[in-house]
């Protein structure tokens, strides 16, 4: 047997979570291979048991998982601090990129060259989000019910124009109810396979195979999930307060209302940012939701930092202040700051009780129905984002309950579209990397513009 490593100090652990921190590019399954490659193979902390099961748990949360799995890790190795330590350095680097990318953006976002990168990474993001659905649904849709209930969800979101929330909502009531009445499609619960290739013995590591806690770990969880409450309610109500009606207020409560129900990943909750920023509140444009998920594909972190985009911009254009860029930075640390505090507030109250919430099958079926959902939702935002990058033009159909939006036919714009074909099979039929796909398309939409093509 491997002799098992030696407890490091936090000051040693917080080097590892800044090393997995400036490499946590890709999306949540790129980030949780970062860290299994780091955590469970080279430092062996955990086992692979102990991985899966913290990952499974981090799925029942709203929120971006992979954030989530590093704040309960932390937690496991030095407690709150611990957590902490591991979470906000998961951030940290994204929250600095998006801010600069952003400022840029709304500074020569316009100019030919800035513009015809991001041109570019539209058809990428498009590819890459196509990508996500196959993926997903691979793993969710393991059975006629659960692809029925991907069907319904699409239709739902993309025909139906019904939220988000109630979506997920009903799919989750769905799975619950399911696994109750003893449903063989809902007996197997969501979650991850194995990861990596070498299978790491929990037992070969440091935090062992126990789960066990001390009483003063639960009590400490309890107290910082409760201040992690208080410190997200704080601005919110401090800003209802004294500025009700303004952006800010209408940001502090949109972005609330979504870090509730961020499940199934930040594809997923795209599709209900997009109808809310692009169609609600006028926050931004079509084609500017995909530039700001391009710069969350291109910088280290969480996908769910493009919120950060989206609450500058809006704060920017609609704060109305004589210093824009102030009200910019201002509203988009705000959405940053309610999107992810109460994330650190569900691991720290759920934490000490995740053995239990595991064992929990009617809960694990229903995240694999929420999953399903997921997928329904996510290939609503593929069609959403292939409409306005491809097409010019988009009128808003009704045909009796179905309301659409469809292209005009005779809008489309060619290079978009083979530009987005070129992605498309750089991703699924050369198997590139994100990051290749990326810089590629973006280094074709410069190219077309010097050519004067765009």
């Amino acid at each position: 047997m491997t002799a098992r490593p030696d407890h490091p100090t936090l000051a040693e652990a917080t080097r590892v979570w800044a090393r997995i921190a400036a490499l946590s590019f890709g999306g949540p399954a790129g980030q949780i291979a970062v860290m299994h490659r780091v955590l469970v193979e080279e430092k062996r902390w955990l086992g692979d048991g102990r991985f899966l099961h913290a990952l499974n748990f981090c799925m029942l949360l709203p929120g971006p998982e992979a954030q989530q799995l590093a704040t309960y890790i932390g937690w496991l190795m030095h407690g709150v601090k611990g957590a902490l330590v591991a979470g906000l350095l998961f951030i940290l680097p994204g929250v600095v990129a998006i801010m600069g990318l952003s400022w840029i953006y709304a500074a020569y976002g316009q100019v030919g060259v800035v513009s015809a990168l991001f041109f570019g990474l539209k058809a990428a993001v498009l590819a890459i989000v196509l990508q996500a659905v196959v993926r997903v649904g691979k793993r969710a849709l393991r059975n006629g019910v659960m692809r029925g209930i991907a069907a319904a969800s699409f239709l739902a979101i993309f025909a139906l124009q019904v939220p988000f929330p109630l979506i997920i909502a009903v799919a989750a009531l769905v799975g619950w109810a399911g696994a109750k009445a003893g449903l063989a499609a809902f007996r197997a619960g969501g979650g991850h396979s194995a990861l990596g290739t070498a299978h790491v013995h929990d037992a070969e590591t440091l935090l062992g195979e126990e789960a066990a806690l001390p009483a003063f770990a639960r009590r400490d969880a309890l107290r910082a999930g409760l201040a992690a409450l208080a410190l997200w309610f704080l601005p919110v109500a401090v800003i209802l307060i004294l500025a009700p009606g303004s952006v800010f207020a209408d940001i502090a409560t949109y972005f609330s209302k979504l870090a509730v129900l961020t499940f199934g990943g930040a594809y997923a909750v795209l599709a209900w940012v997009a109808q809310a920023a692009v169609g609600t509140y006028g926050w931004l444009e079509p084609g500017e939701m995909l530039d700001g998920l391009g710069m969350a594909e291109t910088t280290p972190g969480p996908l769910i930092m493009v919120l950060q985009f989206v609450g500058f911009m809006g704060a920017l254009r609609e704060a109305g202040w004589a210093q824009p860029y102030l009200a910019g930075t201002l509203g988009g640390l705000l959405t940053t700051w309610v999107t992810f505090a109460p994330c650190f507030a569900w691991i720290f109250l759920g934490a000490p009780y995740m053995e239990g919430l595991r064992r929990n099958m009617a809960l694990s079926a229903a995240l694999s129905a929420v999953t399903a959902a997921v997928v329904g939702v996510i290939l609503n935002l593929a069609l959403w984002f292939a409409v306005h990058v491809i097409w010019r033009e988009v009128a808003q159909v009704s045909f009796g309950p179905l309301t659409m939006e469809l292209p005009m036919p005779g809008s489309i714009n060619w290079v978009a579209a083979g530009l987005s074909a070129l992605a498309i099979l750089a991703v699924f039929r050369l198997k590139l990397g994100m990051a290749t796909v990326l810089a590629g398309a973006a280094g074709l939409g410069l190219a077309l513009h010097l050519a004067g093509l765009v």
